[in-house]
């Protein structure tokens, strides 16, 4: 894609690095140059696994390697706002793991510190450049007015207070984790919610295990959505307009396939298989952005991203009225 594939250091040492560093040896675009941890050892030992030339025991040496050219921030939840600035005031671009911030606050401020440096600055919602969900968006056209969207992401996870899901010290629960993806899925479609309702049922630790939320939006639509810690649901997801409508099998936020259902007239089904888990097509479009002097994406928009996060901040706040 480019003359120079982008040369990324990525900032954590958890499954989440893990899993995009394996899926960018799939592309071209970019390579993994470095990985930065809070000690020598996890950053060697996770270099030495994926086959990265250097491993640095700070998040300092990372972000001020000479060899990076982009920053993925891969840490758990409450440290994306630090990592991220201290990637931003190195002058890097950034690439921050879903959710972007714990809250709106913290997402307003990485935004205006990057456009402030004229910096590079994207959440790493990947779902947003997987080729269904770009096929999707190219056939809201046809489904008339939209009426509901429905989305869910459940997953099984074994009670464990150190697991990070169950430890509120690092930002636990099912909404920052599991339902950032339906929230995000409500935003690409229908844009902010001018009405929030949500009930939340807590986990051992007092973290949410499960959130059923219900948006209304000002032309009338609605979206409902869910998500859960303690059980494996059909993380499916449908977009439902007056003329036809678009059903998500699952997992809907993974490479998937679906099926436009028009209101008379044939159904048509449309297959997408990928290689890898799909993080691959996200390091694409950042190359592709860098490369062609861009500093956010149109796909994700860095305001659209502050956007979700006021509505996170909403549904938490509806859960303690």
């Amino acid at each position: 894609m480019t003359e120079k594939p982008l040369h990324w250091g990525i900032l954590g040492t958890g499954g989440i690095a893990g899993a995009f560093a394996e899926d960018l040896k799939l592309t071209d675009s970019g390579v993994v140059t470095a990985v930065g941890s809070r000690t020598a050892e996890s950053a060697d030992r996770f270099a030495g696994r994926l086959g990265i030339p250097t491993g640095h025991g700070s998040y300092e040496a990372l972000v001020n390697d000479p060899d990076v050219d982009i920053v993925y921030v891969a840490t758990p939840h409450p440290l994306h706002h630090a990592n991220a600035r201290l990637a931003l005031e190195a002058g890097k671009p950034v690439l921050v793991e879903k959710p972007f911030t714990m809250n709106a606050e913290e997402a307003r401020d990485l935004v205006a510190l990057a456009r402030e440096r004229g910096l590079f600055l994207m959440e790493a919602m990947w779902t947003r450049f997987l080729p269904h969900i770009r096929h999707v968006r190219e056939l809201l056209p046809r489904l008339g007015n939209v009426v509901t969207v429905t989305a869910d992401h459940g997953q099984w996870f074994a009670e464990d207070a150190a697991f990070r899901l169950f430890a509120p010290e690092l930002g636990g629960g099912a909404l920052l984790d599991l339902g950032i993806y339906p929230v995000s899925f409500a935003s690409m479609v229908l844009g902010a919610p001018d009405r929030v309702a949500a009930m939340a049922t807590p986990a051992f630790t007092g973290v949410d295990a499960q959130m059923s939320m219900l948006f209304g939006y000002p032309g009338g639509a609605q979206a409902l959505l869910g998500c859960t810690l303690s059980a494996v649901s059909p993380t499916t997801a449908s977009i439902v307009g007056t003329d036809a409508r678009i059903e998500i099998e699952g997992p809907f936020y993974a490479p998937a396939s679906f099926t436009l259902i028009p209101r008379e007239g044939e159904r048509a089904r449309f297959e997408y298989v990928d290689e890898g888990l799909g993080l691959r097509h996200e390091a694409d479009e950042v190359a592709r952005l860098l490369a062609a002097g861009e500093t956010e994406s149109a796909l994700m928009p860095l305001d659209e991203t502050v956007s979700i996060m006021v509505t996170m901040d909403e549904v938490l706040a509806a859960t303690r009225t």
